[in-house]
């Protein structure tokens, strides 16, 4: 998959299937697999490091985390720039961005429009293709009072369409929607001619992305728009378990085990 096809799925009515990644493991595994790309999210903070949001994600841990997912798959990677990376000038956000490609993400992933119109059209000027992020942006969550459905008065559903709109007009080449009500969703999808993937913003998106280990059952985390597809949590603490038994009572290692 390149930057060209995520325009060629919207085109030809074609769902893009996205799934976070954050380690070579799992990015081996995914490879295998029928999903079309991987997020390599600034979700890494909670998932990988224990945080509670993701304000504490360091361009340290996004460059190597982008880096061990390279080394696990071909699959097109996007990869998220952290918290203010995009707010310090272009000079620092295109250092920024430049070291997520060379460690191996095909595009970065950037959290709102208003306010750093300059920086992403520079980014894209300068060759690295960018995604937006609208709606609820994790990022700017103590601004929105908590991690809140966004574009839900007619005012802020409006703000939303303006910044999908400027994007496409800075040369965005896809548009992430997270948390907005599915009739904002279905508008946005129609009015700009970019696709648009989304993550809790209902079924008209181009495309659905969701945290790799959520629909595992890994995190035991699960919102409503999560569709938990396995019980994985249940499944290695069982493993887990019969391991730390076959240790106690001396039965691992067997004789087949021993050279």
């Amino acid at each position: 998959m390149t930057t060209l096809d995520f325009l060629k799925f919207k085109q030809e009515n074609k769902k893009i299937s996205m799934i976070t990644c954050y380690d070579a493991t799992f990015a081996r595994i995914v490879d295998q697999t029928d999903i079309d790309c991987i997020l390599i999210g600034d979700s890494c903070s909670m998932v990988m490091h224990g945080e509670s949001t993701t304000i504490p994600a360091k361009m340290e841990w996004m460059v190597e985390h982008t880096r061990s997912v390279r080394n696990g798959t071909s699959k097109y990677i996007v990869a998220d720039m952290p918290f203010l990376t995009t707010r310090k000038g272009i000079e620092y956000a295109t250092d920024c961005a430049g070291q997520l490609l060379v460690a191996g993400a095909n595009c970065v992933k950037i959290e709102g429009v208003f306010g750093q119109e300059e920086i992403l059209r520079h980014l894209v000027m300068s060759g690295i293709p960018v995604m937006a992020h609208l709606g609820l942006t994790p990022q700017f969550y103590q601004a929105f009072g908590g991690h809140k459905m966004q574009g839900k008065t007619d005012k802020a559903a409006e703000k939303i369409i303006e910044e999908a709109k400027k994007a496409e007009e800075l040369g965005c080449f896809c548009v992430l929607l997270e948390c907005i009500p599915a009739a904002l969703v279905e508008r946005i999808s129609k009015e700009i001619s970019v696709p648009t993937i989304g993550i809790g913003a209902g079924l008209n998106v181009d495309g659905q992305v969701l945290v790799l280990q959520d629909m595992l059952g890994f995190s035991g985390f699960k919102p409503r728009f999560v569709r938990q597809y396995l019980n994985g949590l249940d499944l290695i603490k069982s493993a887990l378990n019969k391991y730390a038994s076959d240790v106690h009572d001396a039965s691992f290692p067997g004789p087949d085990e021993i050279k």
